[in-house]
């Protein structure tokens, strides 16, 4: 498969907000098949080269707060790359989301996905070996999707994100993974993430798992008003910081 990167430089440097690395962002395509994927590249101060770390989406698109996540944990020393898989929509309905979610080829994704870490490695500011991802609902799934699909993945977090159970999938991931869930979630129920942790001990794979008690769905975004637990939230940041320190090697 070939990639072919370019460029938009739209550079705005940026303070972090807790102290850390200063951050350049700026708008980066590339190709995936005969599309072009246009995704928010955050580059810490530094020479580098840096681990790296692709970021997903929810199914609301690739908004402010994911934006947000990419440039705080670039300001902790990683390159993050957030990737745009729905080519440049995004929305603030749940109808619209469940649309486009739903309208998103899954074949497309996965070919987005590992075209992005190619990406990240044609990068002569990225440590090859030290790339890892992370996502939350929507881009939890396809973060393990990730997994599946780039065997010299180093990291991998699901944020409440989409499972699966069959062994012959799951042997193929091959790097630790962390786990973030909601007790009170209707869709990613404590039961699935138990079979899922059962699962990926059987074929001894690590997963890191936890399950915060009495949180739904979607509780680490402030945007969900009915849902957010800015505590619980607040710790599984610290939880997502602390795993990519120890799976991740920065500069």
């Amino acid at each position: 498969m070939k990639f072919i990167f370019y460029m938009l430089f739209l550079f705005v440097a940026v303070s972090s907000g807790n102290g850390g690395k200063k951050v350049t962002v700026s708008t980066v395509h590339y190709a995936s098949g005969k599309d072009s994927v246009s995704n928010y590249l955050c580059v810490p101060e530094g020479r580098g080269p840096f681990a790296a770390i692709i970021i997903i989406h929810e199914w609301w698109g690739l908004n402010d707060w994911i934006k947000e996540n990419a440039k705080n944990l670039a300001a902790q020393g990683y390159l993050t790359l957030a990737v745009d898989l729905y080519r440049g929509k995004s929305t603030e309905s749940p109808d619209e989301a469940h649309e486009l979610m739903r309208g998103l080829p899954e074949d497309r994704a996965v070919r987005d996905l590992v075209a992005a870490s190619e990406f990240l490695k044609a990068r002569s500011d990225v440590n090859k070996k030290m790339i890892g991802t992370v996502g939350w609902c929507m881009g939890g799934g396809y973060a393990l999707v990730t997994a599946l699909n780039v065997p010299d993945l180093a990291s991998c977090v699901i944020c409440y994100g989409r499972l699966v159970t069959d062994s012959s999938s799951i042997a193929k991931i091959p790097c630790p993974m962390l786990g973030i869930f909601g007790e009170e979630d209707r869709g990613i129920t404590p039961q699935n993430v138990h079979e899922f942790e059962a699962a990926c001990k059987t074929v001894g794979k690590r997963i890191d798992v936890k399950i915060y008690p009495g949180a739904g769905h979607a509780f680490m975004n402030p945007h969900n008003t009915k849902g957010y637990q800015k505590k619980n939230a607040a710790d599984a940041s610290k939880l997502i910081e602390k795993f990519f320190d120890q799976t991740l090697t920065k500069e």
